[in-house]
């Protein structure tokens, strides 16, 4: 355990925070206020396409409005693009990334077709088309073609040599980012992706202890590879498991999950609210 206890609550200002969303964030900050450590809140708008400002208001207020504080300042992710390029250029001062020029109907195209298409936690991953380009072909199409940024999966876990990190609820785990493929590190629309960005922000802001749901567990595998190649510290792990409804299905915003504004403008009680979740807590 680090000396200074630091955690963060990160949202995608893409829609409004649910139950779930109020869970997560309660976990990080009651831990961190448990050990006299910071509570740090960062906005994490990379999606411009689907981010929007009234929810980022959204999100102030429903935290809020469950009694939740959190340190100064309040992290924009689209404000710190330098740092991701940065980050990038490392990555590819280390023959890590490759461009890569598939839009996904070509990606679904070429898995449709394959009699063993790799997959992953998530389903088929990508099967490597613009890996072996030439770096002819490679100068030739960045030149006049979009494209995103891949990492070399096989190359960058050789480079980095066997690694772990350390769960609280799942213990010692060894890393494989392998199981996740090559997975696209600056996207064709922004320049940076989810996993190299909170892989730099984390370690900026000097997070000791990532406490988020499970459903982002595997994702660890990629920021871990990440970290090493780029001499980043690893926080400790507490990967919560979901809110779930009646079903036992993880809440989501794409399935409709109540939403902490429409509770919160039907008059009900967030402090109250917030007791019931830490009730699903311990």
């Amino acid at each position: 355990m680090h000396e200074a206890v630091v955690t963060r609550f990160a949202p995608s200002p893409t829609g409004r925070l649910h139950l779930g969303h109020g869970y997560s964030a309660l976990m990080a900050h009651d831990f961190a206020r448990a050990h006299g450590g910071r509570f740090l809140l960062r906005i994490e708008d990379i999606d411009r396409g689907r981010c929007r400002a009234e929810h980022v208001q959204a999100i102030f207020d429903d935290l809020r409005w469950l009694g939740i504080d959190w340190d100064e300042p309040v992290v924009v992710q689209s404000e710190r693009m330098k740092l991701y390029a940065e980050a990038l250029d490392r990555l590819k001062g280390l023959g890590v990334v490759y461009p890569c020029f598939c839009t996904r109907a070509d990606i679904a195209r070429e898995i449709a077709g394959s009699q063993s298409a790799p997959h992953g936690p998530d389903g088929p991953l990508y099967p490597g088309t613009c890996r072996g380009l030439s770096d002819a072909e490679r100068a030739t199409r960045l030149a006049t073609e979009d494209h995103a940024w891949r990492i070399d999966m096989g190359r960058a876990v050789a480079l980095a040599g066997p690694l772990d990190w350390h769960d609280e609820w799942a213990g010692p785990i060894v890393a494989d980012p392998l199981s996740l493929g090559d997975v696209v590190l600056a996207r064709k629309d922004a320049g940076t992706s989810y996993h190299l960005a909170v892989t730099v922000d984390d370690a900026a802001q000097g997070v000791s202890d990532v406490v988020r749901g499970v459903d982002l567990f595997h994702a660890t595998h990629v920021q871990r590879l990440l970290q090493a190649l780029l001499g980043l510290p690893t926080p400790a792990y507490h990967h919560h498991p979901s809110l779930v409804d009646r079903e036992g299905k993880r809440l989501a915003k794409r399935d409709g999950a109540p939403t902490l504004a429409a509770m919160r403008e039907a008059g009900e009680d967030g402090r109250k609210v917030a007791d019931g979740l830490r009730g699903q807590l311990f």
